[in-house]
């Protein structure tokens, strides 16, 4: 009888008990387990990109053709020396003049692209004057100018260049020191004068070094002797030298 007792407290201690555990087992299991910190916080890692090896060997190509672009055109100064020709228009009934020229003049640059030029020239040549009942046929005329104006590169590559250029100034005609005082009513030269002179070139320059170039730039000329329009048209070449750093 004791022991029936004994027996049923025991199991009316330990069924209470085990339902407890085993519920607190199954919510244990159920719920997930916690995260650290650290990994909640961090993002996923990016993914890398690729390289472009074919991007980057044109950046640094671009790097090195800019680079040689301001060595070259990063001079303060620019002196030319060369020469030219010129078909020269004359009064009727007389023929255009073949005319050859020297041509010199120096440019300030003030950045990469924009100077002021200073420049000089002289044109000289033969007039044929036809049988105008003197000794005198082929009489020797030149001119000489003295000019300014704006000079622009509007293409730069470390190799070449092209530019453009206006100028304009003073400009002397002697037409009657080969004419053995014959008069120019006679021989239907110009007189010789002071005139104004109008000068438009594009040229084209071509880089042997960062300091020196050749030039050949093809130009319109204007005058006014005998208180007329010369349209002229002509082209002069040399060499350029490029000096002082902006």
């Amino acid at each position: 009888m004791s022991f029936s007792r004994r027996l049923a407290l025991v199991l009316a201690l330990g069924l209470p008990a085990t339902l407890v555990i085993q519920a607190q087992s199954s919510s244990s299991s159920s719920s997930p387990a916690p995260q650290s910190q650290d990994s909640a916080q961090q993002p996923p890692p990016a993914p890398q990109p690729q390289v472009n090896v074919q991007a980057r060997i044109r950046a640094r190509r671009e790097q090195r053709r800019v680079a040689a672009i301001k060595e070259v055109y990063s001079h303060l100064y620019e002196v030319y020396v060369g020469a030219g020709y010129l078909r020269f228009a004359m009064l009727s009934p007389l023929q255009h003049v073949s005319e050859y020229s020297w041509d010199t003049g120096i440019t300030r640059y003030y950045n990469e692209r924009f100077g002021v030029t200073l420049g000089g020239r002289g044109y000289f040549g033969t007039a044929y004057v036809y049988n105008n009942g003197s000794n005198v046929f082929k009489p020797a005329i030149s001119e000489y100018a003295a000019m300014g104006g704006p000079t622009y590169r509007f293409y730069l590559q470390p190799r070449y260049s092209i530019s453009g250029r206006v100028m304009g100034g003073f400009l002397a005609g002697n037409f009657s020191g080969d004419a053995n005082g014959v008069p120019t009513s006679q021989t239907h030269l110009y007189t010789n004068s002071d005139t104004f002179a109008l000068d438009g070139s594009i040229f084209l320059e071509y880089n042997l070094g960062p300091g020196l170039g050749l030039r050949v730039a093809p130009n319109y000329f204007a005058s006014g002797f005998g208180s007329t329009l010369q349209n002229n048209w002509g082209f002069q070449s040399g060499i350029v030298y490029r000096f002082g750093k902006q």
